[in-house]
């Protein structure tokens, strides 16, 4: 009996210190998430595993980021997507003859394996609100199809830093 009151001792703070950082870091820090769809492929894979930092307050979007976010994009139930962010607040955004404009200026996307076979006419994104497109740009659900097209910064859940599986493209995005 004294032997099982040594091992409680011993171990119950240590994992309960675990568990309630563990529980921190992922709630407020970063977590892991699991690619959904197939709309930033060949970048990113269906069942990919990425790490995305959530401290929101301290991160600086930029155009080309990849962003984990909620949202309603046909004012139903929030869905959770990873896109790449295309349009900050006050950007103007259009599509023609397969590329992309932003602000007036042909946007080089090295990230894209195919031309976009859609026009998108010129759109400003609104104070507070993010302009997301998929790199499988034919293919993927996004704002250019969204009846809700842009979203909210409260929207946001975390910008993605690295991949981490599958082990063979393990690294930075």
């Amino acid at each position: 009996m004294q032997r099982v009151k040594t091992v409680l001792k011993e171990w119950v703070p240590p994992l309960a210190i675990a568990i309630i950082l563990s529980l921190l870091i992922q709630t407020y820090v970063a977590q892991a998430v699991k690619v959904p769809s197939g709309s930033m492929e060949p970048n990113i894979n269906i069942n990919d595993r990425l790490v995305m930092e959530k401290m929101l307050k301290f991160t600086t979007f930029e155009h080309g980021d990849i962003v984990v976010f909620n949202h309603a994009a046909e004012n139903k139930d929030e869905v959770r997507y990873v896109k790449r962010l295309i349009g900050l607040p006050g950007d103007t955004i259009e599509v023609k003859d397969g590329v992309l404009h932003r602000n007036g200026e042909a946007v080089d996307e090295p990230y894209l394996k195919a031309k976009m076979n859609y026009t998108l006419e010129r759109v400003t994104v609104p104070d507070n609100k993010y302009f997301f497109l998929g790199d499988n740009r034919n293919n993927s659900y996004d704002a250019h199809l969204w009846p809700n097209r842009y979203v909210d910064k409260s929207e946001l859940v975390g910008k993605v830093l690295f991949r981490f599986y599958p082990f063979n493209d393990v690294g930075p995005l």
